[in-house]
Order: structure tokens, then sequence, then C-alpha cells
């Protein structure tokens, strides 16, 4: 038999020790960003990052108004303002683009003027 090497060993006890799954996933997130950033400076382009309790799919995208509770396990919801319905994956993404494409609206349409 051969020894296992510490990367086999790692994978395996990563489903069972949280603390574990926790730190590689946060890794594996660390080094996309890092990639994405990378690449968008090679390229030119400006990479937005938004906060990460950001309430994309709390937020009602017709509206703006925050819910209070969303539990994960609804996936659809009704605005109690504007009686809007909302998809929570859809709607979170309308929220995250308007969120990285806020300063490109105002720059393109004159309010903020380049620096």
């Amino acid at each position: 038999m051969r020894p296992r090497d510490h990367a086999s060993s790692l994978a395996e006890r990563a489903p069972t020790d949280h603390k574990l799954a926790k730190a590689i996933s946060d890794a594996n997130w660390a080094e996309l960003v890092r990639q994405l950033e990378y690449k968008a400076e090679w390229y030119g382009r400006e990479l937005v990052k938004i906060d990460r309790y950001f309430p994309s799919s709390k937020r009602c995208s017709n509206c703006g108004h925050v819910v209070g509770k969303l539990p994960l396990s609804v996936r659809e919801w009704d605005c109690p303002e504007c009686a809007t319905h909302h998809d929570r994956d859809i709607n979170a993404s309308i929220n995250i683009l308007r969120m990285g494409t806020r300063g490109v609206r105002n720059i393109m349409s004159g309010s903020i003027g380049l620096v």
C-alpha cells in the first residue's frame, strides 16, 4: 500500500471537520477572487466587490424594501410594500448587478465626473 499524501487525508477529513471544511472553502474563494482581480487588471477592467452581508435576496429589486427574515427554504416571496412577486435567485442577481454597476451608470449619465 502506498502512504497517503497530506492532501488526500485533508479531503477525507473535510466533510466531518467543519472548521477544516470552512478553511478550505475560504481558501478556494480567496483564490478565485485573486484570479478575478488579476484578470480584471490584465484587461484594464475594474472588479467591483460588494459587501458580503448585502441583503441581495431579501431586498425587493422593484422598490428597495428589505424583508426582515427570509429563511433559505423560501425560494419565492412577495414584497409587502409593492406586492411584486420574486424568485429569490433572480431577485438577488438583479440586486447584485445593480450594486456592481451603480458607479458605471452614474458616470455614463454624467452625474459623476471622471478623475
